[in-house]
């Protein structure tokens, strides 16, 4: 499995990094959103906010809703288990589960736990990985993490089984059985 580097994700930033409430969507039943959209729960570690607003602003450029649990005022202050039933609805209302998947999110305890349930209530079509890192990592003591699909960038050199290229873009890639892997691209993914 590749990694996204954070370089790579910056692109997207914008020059203001201005995220307030009304970036976000929130997931109560009397809150009318845009239902054509797909709604992404993202799953991050909550003190890597310039790459949690990379992956923001890279996912709004693929045209889809985003629901981060700090920034929904049902949640409560202080971390709970009133917490993690609200996260755990969340979870299953959301169209898609997306792990930020950094060192410190695959070390964290929440993280691990929204990816159980997101595993749960979306295996394996509806959630994903977004492997970030400043360096090439690996899923060293987290070898689990190597079943689910991943958010990758095809630069146009590579090629599929048949041999044609596989075209410039961002994918999610699905392990397969046999070892190899399902491209699917990343905007198609979104709206199914």
């Amino acid at each position: 499995m590749s990694f996204i580097s954070e370089s790579q994700l910056s692109n997207y930033r914008t020059r203001t990094m201005n995220f307030s409430r009304d970036n976000f969507v929130y997931l109560n039943e009397s809150y009318s959103r845009d239902k054509t959209k797909p709604m992404v729960f993202l799953s991050h570690k909550h003190d890597e906010l310039v790459i949690l607003y990379d992956v923001i602003a890279f996912l709004k450029k693929e045209g889809v809703d985003i629901y981060v649990d700090w920034m929904d005022e049902e949640m409560p202050a202080y971390t709970n288990a009133e917490t993690a039933v609200k996260l755990k609805n969340r979870i299953k209302v959301s169209n898609k589960f997306i792990l930020i998947a950094t060192q410190n999110a695959i070390n964290s305890k929440w993280c691990n736990w929204e990816l159980g349930l997101g595993d749960a209530a979306k295996y394996k079509e509806h959630i994903a990985l977004f492997p970030v890192n400043k360096t090439d990592q690996s899923f060293s003591g987290a070898e689990y993490l190597k079943i689910y699909p991943y958010i990758d960038y095809e630069n146009g050199n590579n090629v599929y089984l048949n041999v044609s290229y596989i075209p410039k873009g961002y994918y999610v890639k699905t392990p397969l059985d046999n070892g190899n892997l399902d491209l699917v691209p990343l905007k198609d993914w979104l709206r199914r």
